[in-house]
C-alpha cells in the first residue's frame, strides 16, 4: 500500500468522441513523487487520458481529483488547477514570436504570480537546469527541435508545478535529439517531480518509471512495476506489444 500524499485520483473516467469511444472506465491513482509511464498503440486512449487530467479534454462520465478538487466538476476553477499542472506537448506549443526567456516568463508575469525580477532569475535557473543558458535571447525560430522541446519543459516548470504531464514528449524530434531531451526527464525524476508520461521510449520507460501502465482500446490492461511490465507482462496483449516494439 502507498502511504505517499493522492496526487491524483482517477475514477471510472469515459470518453467518446462522437461514435468512437477512446476511454472506457479508466481508473488510476499517481502519488507524490511518484513516476507512472503510459505505453500502448496509438489510439489506445493515453493521450486522451493524459489531456482529461487538466481538462483540456472534458469526460463524458467519471471524475477526476487533482489535489483534492474534482477538476471534472463544471464548477472548479479549471484555470487555477492548471498553473500547479505542468504539461509539455509533442509539438511544444511554444510562442514562436517571443524569445526564449520571454516564453519562459510569459505565464507568471501575465498571470501576475511573480514581479518581473523573480520571473527571470527563475527563468535563468531553468535553463541552466535544461541545457539552454546560453540561448536566453535567441528567438525561438532559431532552435532546433530538442531545444524547443527542453524549452517547453523549462516553461511548464516555471510556474512550480506539483505535477509534470508529458504527451510524447520526443515524438516530433530527430533521434539525434531524443537523448538531451530524456535526460532532462530523468533528472527532474531524480528530484523528486510526480510525473505522468506518455511515450513510446521503452528503455526510457525501464530506467525512470515507478510504474508502467499499459493502455489498449480505451481501457488499462496492466499496471505493474517495469521489472514485472517488460520481464513478466501478465496479459497477452500487453505481451505482444512490447515484444513488437522492444523487437522493432
Amino acid at each position: 500500500m502507498n502511504d505517499k500524499v493522492l496526487k491524483i485520483h482517477a475514477e471510472n473516467v469515459y470518453k467518446s468522441f462522437g461514435k468512437n469511444e477512446v476511454l472506457k472506465g479508466v481508473s488510476l491513482d499517481v502519488h507524490e513523487n511518484e513516476v507512472v509511464v503510459m505505453i500502448g498503440p496509438s489510439g489506445s486512449g493515453k493521450s486522451t487520458f493524459l489531456r482529461a487530467i487538466n481538462q483540456l479534454e472534458k469526460i463524458d462520465k467519471g471524475s477526476i481529483i487533482v489535489d483534492n478538487v474534482d477538476v471534472s466538476d463544471p464548477k472548479t476553477n479549471i484555470n487555477k488547477v492548471r498553473q500547479r499542472i505542468g504539461m509539455v506537448f509533442q509539438n511544444f506549443n511554444l510562442f514562436n514570436n517571443k524569445n526564449v526567456i520571454d516564453n519562459i516568463t510569459y505565464a507568471p508575469l501575465t498571470l501576475k504570480k511573480m514581479t518581473p525580477d523573480e520571473a527571470v532569475e527563475k527563468a535563468r535557473r531553468l535553463l541552466v537546469t535544461v541545457g539552454l543558458a546560453d540561448r536566453e535571447k535567441s528567438p525561438v525560430s532559431q532552435l532546433s527541435g530538442g531545444q524547443k522541446q527542453r524549452l517547453a519543459i523549462a516553461r511548464a516548470l516555471e510556474m512550480g508545478p506539483d505535477v509534470m504531464l508529458f504527451d510524447e514528449p520526443t515524438s516530433a524530434l530527430d533521434p539525434e535529439m531524443v537523448g538531451d531531451v530524456l535526460n532532462v526527464m530523468r533528472n527532474l525524476a531524480k528530484q523528486g517531480m510526480t510525473m505522468i508520461i506518455v511515450t513510446h521510449e521503452m528503455g526510457f520507460a525501464r530506467q525512470v518509471a515507478d510504474r508502467v501502465v499499459f493502455f489498449d482500446q480505451g481501457v488499462i490492461l496492466e499496471d505493474d512495476s517495469p521489472e514485472i511490465i517488460f520481464n513478466q507482462p501478465k496479459n497477452v496483449r500487453a505481451k505482444e506489444f512490447i515484444n513488437k516494439i522492444i523487437n522493432a
